[in-house]
């Protein structure tokens, strides 16, 4: 956990497409033939951006890449995912949304879209969160990581950013103002059902996170939090108390970073995404409900192709 006040500095798109050493392609193309071996992955299933999140996350170590790849296969067999994120219903979608992290519709300094979560709000939500069954919700959280990953991401991708790496994590601003102890106590199954999956089977999704807000108990719920996180992702994550704005002001444009976090852009957590004027140029309006960004276009319902 970081607290700094400082910028923070650290080589983005080291391990990415176009940003690989010598020795990480060679990982790459071994990745390829062991997953072309197990009848895992051929060259219209999964692109290299994919591929090379899950050798981030086992930092190029292949044989433990390709086990946590054929694991998440296997988990999308058995959850049978693609045909959860081509049939879920539209109106309980943007229901749902109410719950996790929400786009701002805006995206950092380097091209990551950006995220909000505001934990007071859940937290007045949570009778009606816990109604939902335990098994409904973990298919909400599933749906919603494959919008990001099909959706969000391949549209980030697409526009204008520093480098042509291809966007393949997103900023999170977790924001913990007014949020009380017992409330953070009653959401803590839900926030560590979400962490692990995405662990698990979205690795490298998170390109860091901005804790903001916290109050005076956050290091007593920091030892449990911590806990949901693989080392790597523990390494993304700073909190930078009350006034963060000088430090996200060096990761976000005052323009794509919302009023309340100390920039200009009009929004708030219960809104929908106030997309710029390049991605409206591109998707023209949000489309309701499930969906994917592919090859330039939006598909409302089409079999997903990348976990």
């Amino acid at each position: 956990m970081s607290n700094s006040q400082s910028e923070i500095e650290y080589d983005v798109f080291q391990g990415h497409l176009g940003h690989l050493t010598s020795s990480q392609e060679r990982s790459l193309l071994d990745f390829k033939q062991a997953l072309e071996q197990d009848g895992l992955y051929s060259s219209s299933s999964h692109d290299d951006p994919t591929l090379l999140r899950f050798l981030r996350a086992r930092r190029f170590d292949v044989k433990l890449a390709q086990k946590q790849f054929s694991d998440t296969q296997r988990w999308r067999k058995e959850h049978n995912v693609d045909a959860l994120f081509a049939d879920f219903p539209s109106d309980e979608f943007e229901d749902s949304k109410r719950f996790y992290p929400r786009w701002t519709g805006r995206r950092d300094k380097d091209g990551h879209p950006v995220y909000v979560y505001r934990l007071a709000s859940i937290a007045s939500l949570q009778q009606e969160l816990h109604s939902v069954a335990p098994a409904r919700r973990y298919q909400r959280i599933v749906v919603l990581y494959e919008v990001m990953t099909q959706f969000v991401l391949p549209l980030c991708t697409a526009l204008p950013h520093k480098t042509s790496t291809p966007i393949s994590s997103a900023t999170t601003i977790i924001d913990l103002e007014k949020v009380s102890f017992g409330a953070m106590w009653g959401l803590r199954n839900h926030l560590q059902e979400a962490s692990k999956l995405a662990t698990a089977n979205y690795p490298e999704t998170l390109h860091t996170i901005a804790v903001v807000n916290s109050p005076s108990f956050f290091p007593t719920i920091w030892r449990w939090i911590s806990a949901w996180f693989d080392e790597g992702t523990g390494r993304k994550i700073h909190v930078l108390g009350t006034d963060p704005g000088p430090v996200l002001r060096s990761l976000i444009d005052p323009a794509d970073l919302p009023v309340v976090y100390g920039g200009v852009l009009d929004w708030q957590f219960e809104n929908e995404p106030n997309m710029d004027d390049p991605a409206k140029q591109v998707i023209q309006s949000m489309p309701r409900g499930p969906a994917m960004f592919l090859d330039g276009n939006v598909h409302s319902t089409h079999k997903p192709i990348v976990p």
